[in-house]
């Protein structure tokens, strides 16, 4: 993939939770990361997406894929690598299991009346 902030660069990519990660080609060590936490990502043109951030929208990322369906899977796992992301489906997802089963699936680990409000889950 090729990434770009103002001159284009052959850089290799790792997502990591919420943090991309960019190598040089020859190296194993990266030399940078985005945390990927108010951010925009948007397709640009076939094989190209771009991220940008809330607080800085002058700055913009772009990636250059092999393919349009390369493409498409990473604007899709960066979409669902926010924190976020992350902590609404979580929520969606014990919501629909407590439905199901009457019970709150966390409540095994010891999750504690505050953290489930923070997640924001109503008590039936």
């Amino acid at each position: 993939m090729l990434f770009s902030y103002a001159v284009l660069k052959k850089r290799l990519v790792k997502l990591v939770v919420n943090f991309l990660f960019y190598f040089r080609t020859d190296e194993a060590e990266p030399i940078g990361a985005l945390l990927l936490e108010h951010c925009k990502i948007t397709k640009e043109e076939e094989n190209v997406f771009s991220i940008s951030f809330i607080e800085e929208p002058d700055r913009k990322y772009s990636f250059e894929c092999d393919t349009e369906e390369q493409c498409q899977e990473w604007i899709e796992a960066l979409r669902r690598a926010s924190y976020e992301f992350m902590r609404r489906s979580l929520i969606f997802y014990r919501n629909e299991i407590q439905k199901m089963t009457g019970k709150d699936p966390l409540e095994q680990y010891g999750i504690s009346e505050e953290a489930r409000f923070q997640l924001g889950t109503r008590k039936l």
